[in-house]
Parts: structure tokens; C-alpha cells; sequence
């Protein structure tokens, strides 16, 4: 199951059925649960913690020091929950101090080829992140969400669960729930309703969607007077509220 050429340290501590390709390297205090295989060429430095059923390809680099100037080499981490796609040449950066100390990624997320998640990035399940973006430090992500290949997103903003990017984005603000993007710098233009059908969400729940993002990004008022509108639509449609706390829990200002 490990491959004669792999090194790993001694205190590294994996799982009895872990698989461990050609020429990796597994250095201290890592951990790896059950069924994840490591392909050839992969490094991995703790302190890190990978779940189980994961997949990471050839020339990965998982849980390298960050890039942040400020990163003076404290003890940060990194973690990974189950059943994630890791593909070739992906980089996951650690924490730093000056965040939780953390990168964490969810469970059940495509990560394609040449995708940068930086230092103290959260990341949900269920996200889809194309080949060549970049996450910058700090990025909150929600849960399935689309990143389309060589996205951009600058640190610390919070990208809402159902979104989506088109390929070659530059999100410099934060992205609610259920709206889609594009552009350089991205501008919304619609919410994800086809992934909402796809989904099986019924008409009436997709329609009142609607009413929100209409009220939001088409009605002309404040941020302030949007959300106290579009909050009034949650009593008969609870998927509006990701939305309305999307809108209120961001910081940097939304994409519109």
C-alpha cells in the first residue's frame, strides 16, 4: 500500500489501508484516515489532518507553511474533511496566527488542476473549484459552490453557498448565496436557478428567489432597505434566509 520510494515520517500517522504513491513525501505530526489514497510526487507537512475516501493526485502540495510575510513559521493547521478530489498540482496553505491558526477544507469538494487555496481559507462541501483559480487568505466559501476555471477571489471575502462564478472571474467582494457572477471585476447578473431545478426545488421556492435577488439588485434601494424587504419573503420561503444572512454577514460590500 506504500510505495517502497515514499517517505514518511515516523511520527506520521495513517491509517492501516492508506495508499502512498511513488516519491511522496509525509512529514511530521500528519494524519490520514482510512481509504484516502495519495498519488506519486505528493508532499504533505503537518500539522495536517486529512479524513477519509480522499483522493489527492500527482505533485499535490498539502499543508505547506503560507505565503503571508507576516507567517513568522507558528504552529498552524491544516484540515480536510472525507471524499474530496484533490487533482494534480493543487496547493493548500496553513493557517496563521493572525486568523484561527486554520485552513480548513470540507468534504465531498473537486479541487482541479493548479487550484491555490491560501493560508486561513474555509472552506464548505460540496464545492467545485475549476483548474487555475486562486483563493486568496481568509476566503469563507459556503457550501456547493462553483468556481469556473482561473477565477480570482481577494482575501477575506465570503462567497455564499449555491453560487457560482463564471471562468476567468475577479471577485473582489463578497458573492450571496444563490447569485452568479462574472466579469473582471465580477458583476451579478442572475441567481443559480437552473442548479436550483436541477436540485428538484420546486417552482414556487425558485420563484420567490426571484422576488429576493429582483428586490436586491433590480428594485434601486439601499443594501439597508433591500434586506429589510427581502427578509419579509422568508416566512413563506425559508431559502430566502441564506440569502438575507449572506447579505448581512458581509464585511467587504456585495458583488452587484
Amino acid at each position: 500500500m506504500i510505495h517502497s520510494t515514499a517517505i514518511i515520517d515516523p511520527t506520521a500517522r495513517l491509517a492501516a489501508d492508506v495508499e502512498v504513491g511513488p516519491y511522496s513525501i509525509i512529514g511530521a505530526d500528519v494524519e490520514i484516515g482510512a481509504g484516502t489514497v495519495v498519488g506519486s510526487h505528493v508532499v504533505i507537512k503537518g500539522p495536517t489532518r486529512i479524513g477519509e475516501r480522499n483522493r489527492i493526485f500527482q505533485f499535490a502540495s498539502v499543508g505547506e507553511a503560507c505565503q503571508d510575510k507576516k507567517y513568522q513559521g507558528e504552529p498552524t493547521r491544516l484540515e480536510i474533511g472525507d471524499d474530496n478530489v484533490i487533482r494534480e498540482y493543487v496547493s493548500l496553505h496553513r493557517g496563521t496566527v493572525q486568523d484561527q491558526g486554520l485552513t480548513r477544507i470540507g468534504s465531498r469538494n473537486l479541487l482541479m488542476t493548479s487550484v491555490h487555496v491560501a493560508h486561513d481559507v474555509v472552506m464548505g462541501d460540496d464545492n467545485i473549484v475549476a483548474s487555475g483559480s486562486g483563493i486568496a487568505g481568509h476566503v469563507h466559501i459556503g457550501d456547493h459552490v462553483i468556481l469556473g476555471g482561473m477565477t480570482g477571489v481577494h482575501q477575506f471575502c465570503h462567497i455564499g453557498s449555491y453560487s457560482m462564478a463564471a471562468g476567468c472571474s475577479l471577485v473582489v467582494k463578497d458573492i450571496p448565496a444563490y447569485v452568479m457572477v462574472g466579469g473582471n471585476p465580477a458583476s451579478a447578473y442572475a441567481m443559480n436557478f437552473e442548479g436550483m431545478r436541477r436540485r428538484g426545488w420546486s417552482a414556487e421556492t425558485i420563484n420567490t428567489l426571484k422576488k429576493a435577488y429582483r428586490i436586491v439588485y433590480r428594485d434601486k434601494l439601499t443594501i439597508e432597505v433591500a434586506i429589510a424587504e427581502a427578509e419579509k419573503l422568508v416566512a413563506d420561503c425559508p431559502e430566502v434566509g441564506l440569502f438575507v444572512e449572506s447579505l448581512k454577514a458581509s464585511t467587504r460590500g456585495i458583488v452587484r
